[in-house]
């Protein structure tokens, strides 16, 4: 029975190599890690990557190239807790650069397909405050944005 915890497999089209090194250089405590290839007699050619398994802000992942069967989508995602708006830039900028997709209220699609949310620290405890007043407004403005602007969330939870 392994005891080291969970490990996320993320299914690609041929873009595995590419995708593992991509959310390897994003992060801080970040590798790559063993490569598989495809045998002899598989559905791809052999040699062709089949497996690339890495650490990613030390988070265990294994990037399959599976084909094109499955295909992300938002019912998973990978939340960055963000302490800054410089931090919220950074993360936007280089999770959509390169054919990501911006999404509603802080969420994102990388150019692999894959869903994150790009969220402010401060905004997960305006959440959590018993006002219902201030969560509401938060809130509010949360939704009628794409990239969150901690600025403006704190105006709005303040009611001004």
């Amino acid at each position: 029975m392994s005891t080291d915890g969970f490990t996320t497999c993320l299914w690609f089209d041929g873009t595995a190599e590419e995708a593992a090194h991509f959310y390897v250089s994003l992060f801080k405590n970040s590798r790559i890690g063993p490569v598989t290839h495809y045998p002899e007699g598989s559905y791809q050619p052999a040699g062709t990557v089949l497996t690339v398994e890495f650490t990613a802000n030390g988070q265990k992942f294994v990037a399959l190239n599976g084909g094109p069967q499955f295909r992300f989508n938002e019912a998973v995602s990978f939340q960055i807790s963000c302490e800054s708006q410089d931090e919220v830039d950074h993360y936007w900028k280089r999770l959509t650069e390169g054919g990501g997709e911006e999404g509603p209220c802080g969420w994102l699609k990388d150019r692999f397909g894959v869903s994150w949310q790009v969220v402010p620290i401060r905004l997960e405890e305006m959440f959590r405050d018993p006002d219902p007043a201030k969560v509401a407004r938060a809130n509010k403005a949360m939704m009628s944005m794409r990239k969150l602007d901690i600025a403006a969330l704190e105006q709005a939870y303040a009611g001004q």
